[in-house]
């Protein structure tokens, strides 16, 4: 298969439609073209545009070159995609070499320097691809690298620290005003004496971006790139505007001939011999079914439903007894693809669904001990950007239940009552469940899925940030950003704790702000509406309408890591994923059942005192109930019974502390089954009888 076809064939398998391909002849690295023909197809095309690329052969001879034109959708291009997973997702299929870490902040801010530059929030420091700016502009966190003066020598410099062969740059805008600019690249070894990237002759002249978000890549059609120092050199810009725009580098590290000591230049990486590579629909169900070939008597693959597009949502279930709830195990489940441009959780699912298999067939006692109960849920098909195929965010789709009780909580207070809606258990409103609701097939599947799997604790697994969230997500009075805690606050400040401070990224003191918030101040959590208020989150939902704790892994800066770094990822976050999902043992459990019959209470409400949040039993009577180690007086009630209380003592152990309990039914509820089976009531109920029949009576009279 020629190149051409081969490329239009793996683009088709990441959703890209290539209306037009033509091989050309090797030249010079373009931006957005607009002159290619516009066709129609199943949607109406936006916009055309024109990339090289060129690779060295490893057999030496002239490298190939390969020019082909791109027509994306308007669903590609609308707000709901960053066109930088698209383009960084076309690099990992042709370019030769990976991004140097603008983004992933790999190049730290001592690497970067500039001409001159406006403030400090402007600095070369924040001259990195999808960096986002603050609130307001004139802040410390500010969107791009702006130039003080407007000429053209003004520069934005990395030092890549050892020798580099550069291939390319990505450039966008200035997150919050509009720039276009063109510019030139230049390389250095000493910062001295620069050579340009040539066209021909000619010093090569590339396009800068049009827009204040969308990537555009240049490559280099010269192979004399290879120099430590790499200058991007503004040519021009908007007419009302001055030189800013946010960058990545892409550039193959090579052998530092006076460095005696090469081995220290090896990144660490991971000696775990999993699959790391970005994987596509069709690769991920292969891979998954790999696992549960290896694996089978512990794994279990299903489907939740199928997306808008058609697409079964997976779930890789590994258990001791899979597709079976067992008496006393909790279930736990990690959540990744709900946002489809942030792809580093599913990747991380994949790569522990292959090493609890591989460490569980060593014998390894640890994921002996976790596969008691673990669904790994990789929704693939929701989106292809943050937003699905219909324009809807995942995110915001479910239920508002904390509207809900807060009106309860309002006319409980404003009427002297006591509701029975504002604690658990919130039932969703109807006019979330009719046909015409604007809930995505996604979003009512794994509804479904929650309501039948008793969930206990949970992580929904996004990118672009490196902190840990915790609900409530939403704020009560519509503030932009205000904390408010649940019930349970302490305990979601222990489980975000958890994963954030064994995650090698979140917890390195020396790291620095991903975008345009500092985390480090909080320890790495925050209380989700404290960041910015989201209605309709699942974290929320789970927790208002199940018994599930749920919270938000905001993985890495970098939303669409390249394949190189997937290693480096694993390692930051494997020993985080692991001791998450120990905390599921953590705080109470037990089993409700009948004092004289020993059968097993569904839907009892476990209530812990100073904690207004219940939880219920499940269908086999047994519960769990998530605790920060201490004494608790806990109470089970059951329609029909007496409800009973007991002192529960939660260690520091890896395992829960049992509180079983044994429930007498009521006398009216004896009373009432006997008169239904026909049986004469005993002495002590006679009376309770007569009391009921006068009472009956009375009504009447």
């Amino acid at each position: 298969m020629n190149p051409v076809k081969r490329s239009s064939r793996l683009l088709r398998q990441q959703g890209i439609r290539v209306l037009r391909e033509t091989p050309t002849s090797p030249g010079r690295a373009q931006g957005p073209e607009s002159k290619w023909p516009a066709k129609q197809a199943h949607q109406t095309i936006n916009s055309c545009v024109l990339f090289t690329w060129k690779c060295s052969r490893n057999g030496g001879g002239r490298p190939p070159s390969l020019r082909l034109p791109l027509c994306f959708s308007q669903s590609l291009l609308k707000p709901s995609l960053s066109l930088s997973l698209v383009l960084k997702r076309l690099f990992e299929l042709y370019v030769c070499c990976p991004p140097l870490g603008l983004e992933s902040l790999r190049v730290k801010d001592t690497q970067l320097r500039a001409s001159s530059y406006k403030r400090r929030g402007l600095g070369p420091h924040r001259g990195r691809l999808n960096i986002q700016s603050g609130l307001e502009d004139g802040d410390i966190y500010d969107g791009a690298w702006c130039a003080q003066y407007e000429d053209k020598k003004q520069w934005l410099e990395v030092d890549a620290l050892r020798p580099t062969r550069f291939t390319g740059v990505i450039l966008q805008g200035r997150s919050s005003i509009w720039r276009s600019v063109t510019f030139k690249v230049q390389f250095s070894n000493d910062t001295l004496v620069w050579k340009s990237a040539m066209n021909g002759s000619e010093e090569a002249i590339f396009q800068g971006n049009q827009d204040t978000e969308t990537p555009v890549l240049a490559l280099f059609n010269e192979s004399s790139t290879v120099a430590r120092y790499i200058r991007i050199n503004p040519q021009t810009w908007h007419e009302n505007g001055t030189v800013c725009l946010r960058a990545e580098v892409l550039g193959c590290k090579l052998p530092d001939p006076n460095n005696i000591y090469a081995w220290q230049q090896t990144e660490q990486s991971s000696h775990d011999k999993l699959d790391f590579r970005h994987h596509n629909y069709k690769e991920m169900r292969k891979l998954m079914k790999s696992v549960t070939e290896d694996c089978p008597d512990i794994t279990r693959i299903y489907s939740i439903g199928k997306s808008h597009m058609g697409l079964k949502m997976y779930v890789m279930e590994i258990s001791d007894n899979p597709g079976k709830h067992e008496l006393g195990e909790p279930e736990f489940r990690y959540v990744a693809g709900m946002h489809g441009n942030e792809v580093l959780g599913r990747e991380l699912l994949l790569n522990l669904m292959q090493y609890i298999c591989q460490e569980y067939k060593q014998g390894d006692q640890r994921t002996v001990f976790l596969k008691q109960s673990w669904r790994g849920s990789e929704l693939a098909g929701w989106a292809l950007g943050r937003y699905s195929y219909e324009g809807i965010d995942m995110n915001h789709n479910f239920a508002d239940l904390n509207k809900v009780m807060w009106d309860a909580i309002e006319y409980d207070f404003q009427n002297n009552n006591k509701s029975k809606l504002i604690n658990h258990y919130i039932p969703i409103p109807e006019y979330y469940t009719s046909e015409d609701a604007f809930v995505a097939l996604e979003t009512r599947a794994v509804i479904n899925w929650m309501q039948n799997i008793p969930f206990v604790l949970s992580a929904n697994l996004h990118g672009g940030e490196l902190v840990v969230t915790y609900p409530f997500d939403r704020t009560e009075d519509w503030a932009p950003r205000d904390d408010t805690p649940t019930p349970d606050n302490s305990f979601f400040c222990w489980l975000a704790t958890v994963y954030a401070s064994t995650n090698q990224a979140m917890s390195n003191p020396d790291r620095r702000p991903c975008h345009n918030e500092n985390f480090q101040r909080y320890n790495n959590i925050i209380n989700g509406a404290n960041w910015h208020t989201v209605p309709g989150s699942m974290n929320d939902f789970s927790y208002l309408h199940t018994n599930c704790f749920d919270v938000t892994v905001e993985l890495s800066c970098d939303k669409f890591p390249h394949a190189s770094e997937l290693p480096t990822e694993w390692m930051n976050n494997r020993e985080s994923l692991l001791v998450y999902m120990e905390q599921v043992h953590r705080g109470i459990k037990g089993v409700v059942r009948d004092k004289d019959t020993e059968a097993s209470i569904a839907d009892a409400v476990i209530k812990v005192d100073d904690i207004d949040h219940h939880v219920r039993s499940v269908a086999d009577g047994d519960y769990w109930r998530l605790l920060n180690p201490g004494e608790y007086e806990v109470t089970a009630s059951a329609e029909g019974y007496n409800p009973s209380t007991r002192r529960c003592q939660v260690m520091y152990d890896h395992y829960p502390t049992v509180c079983d309990f044994r429930l007498t039914k009521t006398p009216r509820q004896r009373l009432k089954e006997m008169l239904a089976k026909g049986i004469k009531p005993p002495k002590d109920l006679a009376r309770l009888l007569k009391v009921r029949t006068r009472n009956v009576m009375g009504t009447f009279s």
